[in-house]
């Protein structure tokens, strides 16, 4: 009996950390990861076989480097050489959000 209390605690605390460990990404983060990176890679060095193909420029890029915030969100929104366009399918804030976390790779 003790043993089978001290199993259902123990997994009732991994259930709580796994879904803490899921609330530390950011929702732009998540955004990023599900609807860009296949393209723009994991960091945005567009090294992924989609990128190659459709060649994505990476975020090191001079041309990349000197895009506004306002430019990437138009990017996003409206698309861009032959990425889909977002608009309507990702509120404002999400394409904000995800733009915002593809930002940080140009740090």
């Amino acid at each position: 009996m003790r043993n089978m209390v001290r199993s259902q605690l123990m997994l009732a605390a991994a259930l709580l950390l796994a879904g803490g460990v899921c609330f530390a990404q950011s929702s732009g983060e998540a955004l990023y990861k599900s609807k860009c990176q296949m393209c723009h890679g994991a960091r945005g060095l567009a090294e992924t076989p989609a990128a190659k193909a459709m060649k994505v420029k990476p975020v090191t890029d001079p041309e990349v480097k000197k895009f506004t915030e306002a430019q990437m969100i138009d990017a996003v929104r409206n698309g861009m050489g032959k990425m889909q366009p977002y608009k309507g399918k990702l509120t404002d804030a999400q394409i904000k959000e995800s733009v915002d976390f593809f930002r940080t790779f140009l740090k």
